[in-house]
């Protein structure tokens, strides 16, 4: 039965238009040129290569979707495999041939368009024809890691909003870990790491009210990089890229800026028929800018977590928070 989505507090974005949603699925089984196909079958467009092991899906009627093998050393640059120089030529070569291998493992990303976020419900068909198509999601195997990620695009740009929904999101993260279940393995490997709670105590104080240029600084002191469960450095790009550049170096500055929450922490599930998709993992970040949009019971969840976490609580917080929301 399909799950009926959640409404956010907040619906246009600042140029008083639908808040959209980008969506990010991982999974084994089908490779990149399969599942683009699939995609034009559910969405129509057509289907352009890019090269061996990425694909792009255009002008469907949702937008245009991206279908990759998700790791750089299976795609050439940008001059790609129809490069008039040798090395240009052999660099494509080299990376169609380490896709082969590397896609025994890493898994295929299908990156749909941004959808207003009352339409992300368009998107569910896909995960079920993955299901069918028989694509494995990250419990299908050990060495898995694979994530469901969402793009929400923020509702304004000024520092006090995007601070009041990144305390919410560190007031929640233990609950969400809890409803989740994450995956042991994306666990164990880096890329939704939690926030260090010396940052997150920092941040929930209700008395932690900075501008824009000092919750960016505060951010990058202790989160210098994209391995976080919520990453905001795409957003931080988009406010303010210059003060990015100035104080991140190698790969963490190599983002291209987006005003969104890029929220990491789902499951890709894509095998299990149980699985709400899209819509319950919506749901769930929605009770994230609910409690935001709450001044009263942010600051009251905000000195509860002080307490439980600056003191000796023995006490569950993700318990003490199910127990809010309910």
């Amino acid at each position: 039965m399909p799950v009926p989505l959640l409404q956010p507090p907040q619906t246009l974005n600042p140029e008083g238009e639908p808040r959209r949603v980008g969506v990010e699925v991982e999974f084994h089984g089908l490779d990149s040129r399969a599942a683009a196909e699939l995609v034009r079958g559910l969405y129509g467009g057509r289907i352009e290569s890019v090269d061996a092991h990425c694909h792009r899906v255009a002008d469907s009627r949702l937008g245009a979707f991206t279908v990759e093998l998700d790791t750089s050393y299976a795609h050439a640059d940008e001059a790609g495999p129809d490069a008039a120089g040798l090395a240009d030529r052999l660099k494509a070569r080299l990376a169609s041939a380490a896709g082969g291998v590397i896609g025994l493992w890493m898994p295929t990303e299908i990156g749909a368009p941004p959808v207003p976020h009352d339409r992300l419900a368009e998107l569910q068909p896909l995960l079920d024809r993955l299901r069918e198509g028989g694509a494995a999601g990250t419990r299908a195997s050990l060495l898995y890691a694979f994530g469901l990620q969402l793009n929400v695009e923020i509702a304004a740009r000024e520092a006090g909003y995007v601070t009041r929904h990144l305390r919410a999101y560190l007031l929640l993260s233990d609950w969400l870990r809890s409803e989740i279940r994450v995956d042991p393995t994306r666990r164990a490997l880096p890329y939704v790491d939690p926030f260090p709670r010396r940052y997150a105590l920092k941040v929930v104080d209700p008395d932690y009210d900075p501008g824009l240029g000092t919750l960016i600084d505060d951010y990058l002191a202790d989160n210098p990089t994209r391995n976080r469960e919520l990453d905001l450095l795409p957003l931080f790009a988009d406010l303010d890229s210059e003060r990015l550049r100035r104080q991140v170096a190698g790969d963490a500055v190599k983002v291209k800026p987006r005003p969104t929450f890029h929220y990491r922490l789902p499951n890709s599930l894509v095998d299990d028929p149980d699985w709400g998709g899209v819509a319950e993992e919506w749901n769930r970040w929605v009770r994230v800018e609910q409690l935001a949009a709450d001044e009263r019971l942010l600051a009251e969840t905000a000195r509860a977590y002080i307490g439980h976490y600056g003191g000796q609580s023995l006490s569950d917080w993700a318990e003490r928070i199910r127990a809010l929301l309910a």
